[in-house]
């Protein structure tokens, strides 16, 4: 059994890890996870510190002990912090606001696009131009804020669009007359 270059999860105070075959569960402060992982991977919890080896140092089992560590280190922060993304909404006329808890989205259709809540996940919207996607599941907000990103991607000539805060777009010069 190998586990060369892979750090020890520490579990938090406050988390509780249970481990059924498989299928692990993460329970903490911010709610519960449940994933169901690779039956290579030999997972070992004592004493508030999870460890993950790979049984044989194949191509495959190299790269599954690396994303099975990454995959439950992600699931006990998220259960402790919890995950949130940030976007901007940059364009004359492009906003966004919550009706309920819909979010609705102008970005220069004709009309407003409306994104219906998906349990486990929380949008806030504290200016009109500005989006936050909170949860505990860190796949679940990244795909989530994708999603809402791709509703107006950011454009090249004047930048307009959706983007990630800090998230740089490449310019592009428009035409010139001779």
């Amino acid at each position: 059994m190998s586990r060369i270059g892979l750090k020890p999860i520490e579990i938090p105070q406050g988390v509780e890890v249970k481990l059924d075959g498989v299928t692990i569960t993460v329970k903490g402060p911010k709610g519960e996870l449940t994933r169901d992982l690779h039956q290579d991977m030999k997972i070992n919890i004592e004493e508030n510190i999870i460890t993950v080896e790979r049984p044989s140092d194949h191509k495959d089992h190299r790269a599954l002990h690396g994303t099975t560590r990454s995959l439950i280190a992600n699931m006990v922060e998220g259960v402790s912090k919890g995950f949130e993304k940030s976007l901007e909404i940059i364009g004359v006329g492009y906003r966004a606001q919550k009706q309920g808890n819909k979010l609705v989205i102008n970005a220069g259709y004709s009309h407003p696009i409306e994104i219906d809540p998906i349990e486990g996940i929380e949008i806030d919207v504290p200016k009109n131009t500005e989006l936050t996607v909170k949860g505990i599941d860190k796949e679940l907000v990244g795909a989530i804020a994708a999603n809402i990103r791709a509703i107006r991607s950011p454009e090249p000539y004047k930048g307009k669009g959706i983007r990630y805060v800090g998230e740089y777009v490449r310019r592009k010069e428009g035409k010139t007359a001779k």
